[in-house]
């Protein structure tokens, strides 16, 4: 059986999770600390650190943000231009964009900023898509390495030192730029922090006909060419008390654009909307640990005392881990076909990466299934 936090509702089977003595995750241990962290003294030290890297004479931009349209990275945005910031705002274009993803951008743009996207070969970055599902169960992978490799290697070019992310797992790491020693990105710390899974981009040279030369947007500029620019960053969760339902709401007094319906397999209609992929990518995530994108919210909420935990509980047990028959209204098959895998293929390999230790299983070890493909986990909840 499962072990649960008492307090939310994330299992032991979360990466990084740790329980204290009375069952409660070392998440929420984290969130209950944040009475004692001064946040003032966080946000001058943030202010500190924009001052030591805004461009004196306006000759460059002064930070690069990573973007992806989304509430969050809208956020990160406006918190910048109300530091009086000159960003530019720098993007890998999203694996499947979503009409409402390209409607969102446009309005980030429209708060008055620079804005860079890079358009990678979409043929090499399907392939990717199709390699990123079959060996590591993420189809979403080429989109979690080029959000951190791009804006790099973009910082690198233009010379311009300070990116700020939005959030690291527990918001308890400020960053590279918030040291007191040496703070200069670094490959290793960029290949630790840059979500690559196991599987590393140069593995990929020779696999489906990619070259190297298909790969130069997945590779990070060398320690030499990071340490003559300077490169370095923040994480703005730091700074601030991180909250994705707050932020997207004030995204949304900016004019950020949310769904019309409750988003497939998640709690509510302003959670990743940019990308058709990512439905699949969340269902991955509810076969290996046995929760998804609706416990992460459900979780948000239960911290704050929006939900009880009994109230998430009820919500997650409808809408976690359903088979991703549709997202965003796009069909599965239709989903799949744009990096040319079938139905049964997939549903193969849902199989294969699926943790049988989470969930139900027949006399003969196979998965039990109803008739629309869901799974059963074995308990979610804690076993008196």
């Amino acid at each position: 059986m499962i072990k649960y936090c008492t307090k939310c509702l994330y299992p032991e089977t979360k990466p990084d999770l740790w329980f204290d003595d009375d069952g409660v995750c070392s998440a929420c241990q984290s969130y209950n600390n944040r009475p004692n962290i001064d946040w003032q003294a966080r946000e001058q030290e943030f202010h500190d650190i924009l001052e030591r890297y805004r461009s004196k004479d306006g000759s460059r931009h002064d930070c690069i943000v990573p973007v992806s349209g989304g509430k969050d990275s809208t956020y990160q945005t406006i918190k910048l231009l109300e530091h009086g910031m000159n960003p530019l705002c720098v993007t890998s274009t999203t694996c499947s964009l979503t009409d409402i993803g390209r409607r969102n951008i446009e309005n980030l743009k429209s708060l008055g900023v620079d804005y860079l996207e890079i358009s990678l070969n979409p043929k090499i970055r399907r392939r990717i898509n199709r390699i990123g599902l079959k060996q590591v169960g993420d189809i979403s992978w080429p989109e979690h390495v080029t959000i951190f490799t791009v804006p790099v290697r973009i910082a690198v070019q233009t010379k311009t030192p300070l990116l700020v992310w939005g959030t690291n797992a527990q918001n308890e790491y400020g960053g590279p730029a918030a040291r007191s020693d040496d703070q200069v990105l670094d490959r290793k710390w960029l290949e630790e922090f840059g979500g690559l899974l196991g599987m590393r981009v140069s593995d990929l040279a020779g696999t489906e006909g990619i070259e190297r030369r298909n790969l130069i947007q997945y590779t990070y500029p060398t320690d030499e060419e990071l340490a003559a620019v300077g490169v370095t960053g923040v994480y703005l969760g730091y700074f601030y008390p991180w909250d994705g339902y707050v932020n997207a709401l004030y995204a949304q007094a900016h004019g950020f654009e949310t769904y019309p319906n409750n988003v497939e397999g998640s709690l509510g209609d302003y959670e990743n909307l940019d990308n058709y992929q990512t439905g699949i990518h969340d269902y991955f995530k509810f076969l290996k640990l046995g929760f998804g994108r609706a416990t992460d919210i459900a979780n948000n909420h239960i911290r704050r005392g929006r939900l009880s935990r009994s109230e998430g509980l009820t919500l997650t047990r409808m809408h976690d881990g359903k088979f991703p028959w549709i997202y965003l209204g796009r069909p599965i098959e239709d989903i799949l076909a744009e990096i040319e895998v079938s139905l049964d293929e997939f549903i193969q390999i849902c199989d294969r990466f699926t943790n049988k230790r989470i969930f139900v299983c027949d006399n003969q070890n196979n998965l039990v299934k109803d008739a629309d493909g869901n799974l059963t986990k074995l308990n979610d909840d804690n076993v008196a």
